[in-house]
């Protein structure tokens, strides 16, 4: 990135339900480490699958936002308007033969266990799927500025991947670039367990000549049983009517002293002492065991 490039961060949660404390963590360090260097900090709301979103759960996790201290720039971007975009990106791939129509079924793919090289089907389907076409040996390489050097090698490790899905829903993978290149973002800091899917949103973005953000990939949270806490039954909503206890433990989650932020009697004063001591080099690389049953409402 060039370093006279405003700097411009987002963070993208998905509607399925309220604030969690993995999102809280995602949420403030991205926010941090755009804020510190000048720069804007934009929000997303990532309902492109429309079948897992949770009725009034965007403006919940809108309202918890603000309750934390943590208020973004712009307006507030939803995927589930930005068809035309989409759909523009993926009419230039397949005009230029790097996507394709695919009628595979999930039973086609079982024998490459579930990798897609060749189309398999027997059959078309009534509503086929769209995948990017991965040249055979295509291997990337990138810098994660938490992580350090990482690769992946797309055509053994992922296939062909899916751009629109057969049920007529835009995959994650192509609505995320097409979003991140329409708004500028320069960088893209998120969860460790998003590291996967960078490999295949840079070929993307080669592909319909975006720029490549800087990527942070952000420490997860583990419950007690050391799963994602995202993805557990322990990731209840967050109390923000109390919300300095979470944002002191996310704070220490992603390795910032405890200390630099103990004075803070409100959201509004953790941030500004928080903005003052965040040091990005301080981030671990490993994910940290931690339950958030702490922090919800007493029964």
């Amino acid at each position: 990135m060039n370093r006279l490039t405003p700097v411009r961060g987002r963070f993208a949660p998905s509607p399925t339900g309220s604030l969690h404390l993995g999102s809280l963590l995602a949420a403030l360090g991205s926010y941090l480490h755009a804020k510190i260097q000048g720069g804007e900090w934009w929000l997303r709301i990532e309902d492109v699958d429309r079948d897992r979103e949770v009725p009034s759960a965007a403006q919940s996790q809108l309202d918890s936002l603000r309750r934390f201290g943590l208020q973004w720039d712009g307006e507030v971007v939803r995927q589930s308007a930005r068809d035309a975009l989409y759909q523009a990106a993926l009419d230039n791939l397949l005009a230029r033969d790097l996507a394709f129509e695919c009628h595979c079924s999930r039973n086609d793919l079982a024998a490459s266990a579930g990798l897609h090289h060749d189309c398999l089907a027997r059959s078309k389907r009534p509503q086929p799927a769209f995948r990017f076409r991965v040249a055979t040996g295509c291997k990337v390489a990138f810098h994660d500025e938490i992580l350090g050097p990482q690769s992946q090698q797309v055509d053994r490790e992922v296939g062909d991947f899916v751009l629109k899905r057969a049920d007529g829903h835009w995959a994650y993978q192509l609505a995320v670039v097409v979003d991140d290149g329409a708004q500028g973002i320069t960088e893209v800091v998120r969860g460790a367990d998003l590291v996967d899917s960078t490999a295949r949103q840079i070929l993307l973005q080669k592909a319909l000549g975006l720029p490549t953000p800087r990527y942070l990939h952000l420490p997860l949270l583990l419950d007690e049983n050391g799963r994602k806490l995202s993805k557990s039954l322990a990731a209840l909503p967050l109390d923000a009517g109390d919300a300095l206890p979470a944002l002191r433990l996310v704070w220490q989650a992603l390795g910032q002293p405890a200390a630099a932020v103990a004075a803070a009697a409100n959201p509004k004063q953790f941030l500004s002492l928080a903005l003052a001591n965040f040091e990005p080099s301080r981030i671990p690389t490993r994910p940290s065991a931690l339950h958030n049953m702490v922090f919800t409402n007493p029964a």
